[in-house]
């Protein structure tokens, strides 16, 4: 009689015992993936980050979306934000308007926004976009040799906050909390620090 309670009993001990391996397993898997999800996670999509820096900003040549040559130079003595986006970039959009915004309201006191477009497709692909987002600021095609200039992009969009003598105050990858105001105050710190 135990012989045939003892199967079934020790059929159940073993399908639970398998069950808790397996699901322990998953706990243990689900961890590092969690963790690898998040690592690409900040290498696609970066949290927004602010470091001072005050290297000098490296100089570059571009072609601006009519076709012109523009160097990074040409902004000298005026506070620039430096600005890598792209088109199909979500949170690249996201700060459209607010760099529109600032640059209406900051042009005039020495602030320039120069944008970096990384967009494959040049300015076939950009023209229409920035005409159609009333990006009445600067933009130029960017490359990979221009990217690694400043370092490399680790996520778009990348924004550059670069002093009157051409020095990089700050450095954002992706979009800062509050970013109006966030690109307001470093702008003022700026505009004061004359």
């Amino acid at each position: 009689m135990w012989d045939e309670l003892e199967k079934p009993i020790m059929t159940a001990i073993r399908s639970t015992l398998y069950l808790k391996i397996i699901f322990l397993a998953f706990c243990v898997l689900g961890a590092g993936f969690c963790n690898c999800t998040q690592e690409k996670n900040e290498t696609s999509t970066p949290m927004p980050s602010a470091t001072p820096t005050l290297q000098p900003a490296p100089d570059f040549t571009l072609t601006d979306l009519n076709g012109k040559s523009g160097k990074l130079s040409d902004y000298r003595g005026k506070i620039v934000i430096l600005d890598f986006w792209a088109t199909w970039c979500g949170p690249c959009r996201m700060l459209i308007p607010h760099f529109a915004d600032l640059y209406k309201r900051y042009k005039g006191s020495g602030l320039e926004i120069v944008g970096v477009a990384m967009d494959q497709g040049g300015a076939k692909v950009v023209k229409p976009f920035v005409e159609k987002h009333s990006m009445d600021y600067p933009n130029f095609i960017g490359n990979n040799q221009v990217a690694m200039l400043y370092g490399g992009l680790r996520g778009i969009p990348t924004t550059f906050l670069i002093t009157r003598d051409g020095r990089i105050y700050k450095k954002y990858v992706g979009v800062p909390p509050n970013p109006l105001v966030t690109f307001e105050n470093d702008i003022k710190s700026l505009l004061s620090a004359r």
